[in-house]
């Protein structure tokens, strides 16, 4: 494997796994956190949680227990409102949150961040590139994903969510100069059929220059939850040691 575009940032290597919080309700989700106890530092919320109500005291809970909290709201809206959000999210301890908009958006949330990092999504993992075409992008989605990273950098975003597979590109045309957050990750091993369109495997993601992966089922539908993120650290570990 090569690891050429390796992530040379001072992240602590355990809280390059982020768990996605992809359950019904604060109950399941707590429920979760602690069986995966001190096997995971960092979490996602995401919209699903967030519509099962009090998630801001299930914030407050996470970073009692001195977890990191990544909100993904892929805020889309005129710029002043994404800019009041994303600054009342830097005011609960928030550590990162996703923008889907145009220039002036993801230029407003940048402007309003505090500590918050803010990440532009380039193109969900969901979508292939006839998606792409039926939302009315008829470039390539190569293009599509340079050219966003390339505007999010430009109006002062900390960050941008990638599928895996262009992460090489984006490392060989910006560097390091932007944290890549990487979804859709699955086990090399696990041949499912699911939403994900362009997966990876952790290894290649890391390999390709991701600074962290997102992984949701393949750790909350394991047989062992907690042995399932324990062995993934031990493979990221091993990629940064």
């Amino acid at each position: 494997m090569s690891q050429t575009f390796i992530s040379t940032k001072p992240i602590p290597v355990r809280e390059r796994l982020i768990m996605a919080l992809d359950v019904p309700g604060i109950p399941e989700a707590k429920d979760l956190v602690n069986e995966l106890d001190d096997s995971v530092l960092f979490y996602k919320v995401g919209m699903e949680l967030f519509m099962s109500g009090n998630c801001f005291e299930f914030i407050e809970w996470l970073k009692q227990r001195q977890k990191k909290v990544f909100v993904d709201l892929k805020f889309f809206d005129v710029p002043a409102t994404v800019a009041r959000a994303i600054s009342a999210l830097s005011k609960k301890g928030v550590d990162f949150a996703t923008i889907h908009g145009n220039d002036a958006m993801l230029a407003a949330a940048a402007q309003s961040k505090n500590d918050l990092k803010v990440l532009a999504v380039t193109a969900l993992t969901s979508l292939d590139k006839g998606d792409l075409t039926d939302l009315g992008f008829t470039c390539d989605v190569h293009e599509l994903v340079l050219s966003r990273a390339k505007r999010a950098l430009a109006v002062g975003c900390d960050g941008v969510v990638s599928s895996g597979l262009e992460v090489a590109m984006l490392r060989e045309a910006l560097d390091h100069k932007l944290l890549i957050v990487t979804p859709g990750i699955r086990p090399v091993d696990n041949q499912e059929q699911d939403d994900q369109k362009r997966v990876v495997t952790i290894e290649s993601a890391f390999a390709n220059g991701v600074d962290y992966i997102v992984v949701g089922r393949p750790i909350r539908d394991a047989e062992s939850p907690k042995g399932m993120a324990e062995h993934m650290q031990t493979q990221i570990s091993t990629l940064f040691a």
